[in-house]
């Protein structure tokens, strides 16, 4: 990449983690869909993971006394089992199937039975999403909204759903790292310049959106959250079912 690519990608990288750093979620959903419009979907996997592990990495630090740390526990069993489940096949999808994917999440997640509303908490349910966010991850690059959906509907303030679910995130991008740098082995692709240019923007934007978050409420959090995540998944669902029909329209010439 050109010195300004890499500029304008850190920039963009700087926003991202500062609104995953108010809202402990949506900057990644957007990173991942910039990412998949300029590389392979393999390489934006790869340097999605590095950037998302230093950001969540450093906003699980800020607000370590807050992490609760039984959810972590029982989610990480989930994201187990599946990388075991997805190491057997080592599937990758393309790039416009991975983008509805991605924008149907957050919608499919407040379609459940109200009788299910998620408690992270339980055992059987952080297994369970830990299970179905972790496969997400793998095919989309984030499992952000799901994720978002699961903590926003427990007894957690706003600074215990950042911290906690940001713990639960460098879990699940490293596993993303060793599943597309590893196991699909797409590592020796990726400019370690900008790697390393990532990190920095992560933990600087991060970093900013502190002082913000501590000034917000609860409620202001949860309503503005929850709009960011559904105007973000409409767009990928609008960009991807427009792939998917200039491919068709192509394949019919």
């Amino acid at each position: 990449m050109t010195p300004l690519m890499i500029a304008a990608l850190g920039a963009l990288m700087v926003a991202t983690a500062f609104l995953s750093g108010l809202f402990g979620m949506a900057g990644g959903m957007i990173l991942i869909g910039v990412l998949l419009m300029l590389m392979p979907l393999p390489t934006a996997m790869v340097l999605h993971a590095i950037t998302q592990m230093a950001s969540n990495g450093w906003r699980a630090f800020l607000w370590r006394a807050h992490i609760r740390w039984r959810p972590v526990f029982v989610y990480l069993i989930g994201c187990a089992l599946a990388l075991g489940v997805w190491s057997l096949t080592r599937y990758v999808p393309d790039k416009p199937i991975a983008l509805l994917l991605l924008g149907a999440t957050p919608f499919m997640a407040r379609l459940m039975p109200k009788n299910l509303k998620p408690n992270p908490d339980s055992i059987w349910q952080g297994s369970f999403y830990g299970f179905i966010c972790m496969g997400l991850m793998l095919m989309t690059g984030v499992s952000g909204p799901l994720m978002d959906t699961f903590f926003l509907g427990g007894n957690f303030g706003r600074r215990e759903v950042v911290a906690t679910k940001a713990t639960c995130q460098v879990a699940s991008h490293l596993t993303k790292l060793i599943y597309f740098g590893g196991i699909v082995d797409q590592a020796a692709t990726l400019d370690p310049v900008l790697a390393a240019v990532a990190v920095a923007a992560s933990m600087l934007g991060t970093t900013l959106a502190r002082r913000i978050l501590e000034a917000m409420s609860d409620a202001q959090f949860r309503t503005w959250a929850n709009r960011l995540i559904t105007t973000v998944a409409g767009y990928y669902i609008l960009y991807g079912s427009w792939l998917l029909l200039v491919r068709g329209s192509v394949a019919s010439f």
